[in-house]
């Protein structure tokens, strides 16, 4: 059984789910979406075989309450 997406796509199982994983298990990060650092972070959560959005992941520039809703 695949441990991570990229595990499972070089096998071939397309239709693969990672298990669920808490939110307290892995780091979210505030690095701007698109950004160098976002995409690297991404990246190795993919490795990981972690979810690849963490709810408190930054989703813009203005990353206060407002920015939210």
């Amino acid at each position: 059984m695949p441990e991570s997406v990229l595990e499972a796509i070089r096998h071939g199982q397309w239709d693969f789910e990672p298990s669920e994983v808490n939110v307290e298990e892995y780091n979210c990060t505030a690095a701007l979406p698109g950004s160098t650092e976002k995409i690297t972070a991404l990246a190795a959560r993919a490795e990981e075989g972690l979810p690849l959005w963490h709810p408190a992941d930054r989703r813009s520039f203005d990353d206060s309450e407002d920015a939210f809703k």
